[in-house]
């Protein structure tokens, strides 16, 4: 069974050969921690990670230091300082907080589309078996709009039913759209809408100003893909039950959302056996300051609570700073396991 294949039958319940993984190793990796353990736990689980895994152009060298002081601007105009080996840092100024400048404000040129070579790219990938996906930028919407307004002036405009921050809306959509109805012509396999919403507790938006204000754009965003056929992915990080509904109303297929914050067990009875799980192991709690067994048992009654013989879960994990080795390894180990759990 080839990797797509094996994709497919997990997204639509018809018992996949293993559950999918995704093992991500950013930029900051590779300067926080010894090179040479990094380097050994990544041959040494070849099967999510492997020998290409490894970046030693990425290790500082000698003398090398990271200034986190460095300001620099975003193609939207916002002002950023603090890049740390590839983690986003804080905004300084949003260019939109005086919302009279809206009125004026142009979004990035949309770069040229090579559709010839791009459906050449995915009809390649497709032939070799490989599962192909796309999507809009993270944030592209609700985050978008506090990027260039910020967070408080957002809620409160759309409060105030502000018809600046509603244009600004609906123009942000099109901008989007281009992108969306784009991928959609081009045939991937699955189109992906990633957008936190959700904080520890709750959502970062109440449910009524999602439903006004951003949920329809997401179903026009999200059409054409559908009509194409198209699987639809949803990330959210954080809490965001209170918005599942919604979420899912714009006709999303597999939704990745966190375990922890939502709830293993609040998860399964709201999607076991509807909807796919794309599931982001916890980067909070226990594998940062559990045990390796406990982070073995953590992966297994995932597996066991959210996945069956039929399909319906993947796993996905970020490793970042702070995190210890030991338990590092205990997740790899973990998931090259269990992702075989039902075979």
């Amino acid at each position: 069974m080839t990797q797509r294949e094996n994709m497919f039958r997990v997204i639509r319940f018809e018992h996949p050969d293993y559950i999918p993984v995704v093992f991500h190793v950013p930029e900051t990796v590779f300067s926080h921690y010894d090179p040479h353990a990094v380097e050994e736990l990544l041959e040494s689980h070849p099967i999510i990670a492997g020998k290409g895994c490894m970046r030693w152009d990425l290790v500082p060298k000698d003398g090398d230091r990271v200034d986190e002081e460095v300001t620099y601007f975003d193609e939207f105009g916002v002002e950023w300082k603090g890049a740390i080996d590839g983690i986003r840092g804080v905004i300084q100024k949003h260019p939109l907080e005086d919302f009279s400048k809206i009125r004026e404000y142009r979004f990035p040129a949309i770069p040229p589309f090579d559709s010839e070579k791009e459906r050449g790219e995915i009809a390649s990938a497709k032939a070799q078996g490989r599962f192909t996906s796309r999507g809009l930028p993270h944030g592209h919407t609700f985050l978008r709009l506090t990027d260039l307004c910020g967070f408080e002036n957002v809620l409160m405009g759309m409060a105030d039913e502000d018809e600046d921050l509603i244009a600004l809306i609906g123009r942000l959509e099109e901008y989007n759209a281009v992108f969306a109805d784009h991928y959609a012509r081009m045939g991937y396999d699955m189109i992906t809408f990633p957008e936190d919403l959700g904080m520890q507790v709750g959502p970062m938006i109440s449910p009524d100003l999602f439903r006004k204000f951003i949920k329809p754009s997401y179903h026009r965003l999200m059409r054409p893909a559908r009509d194409a056929g198209a699987i639809i992915h949803m990330h959210s990080d954080g809490d965001i039950r209170t918005l599942a509904d919604d979420l899912i109303d714009g006709g999303v297929d597999v939704l990745n959302i966190q375990d922890l914050v939502n709830g293993i067990d609040w998860i399964r009875e709201r999607f076991f056996g509807k909807y796919a799980i794309d599931l982001d192991v916890d980067r909070q709690k226990i594998t940062v300051f559990g045990t390796p067994a406990e982070v073995d048992a953590h992966v297994r009654e995932e597996v066991e609570k959210l996945s069956s013989p039929a399909g319906g879960l993947m796993l996905k994990f970020g490793w970042y700073p702070g995190t210890p080795l030991e338990n590092i390894k205990a997740l790899m180990d973990a998931f090259e396991k269990y992702m075989f759990y039902w075979n």
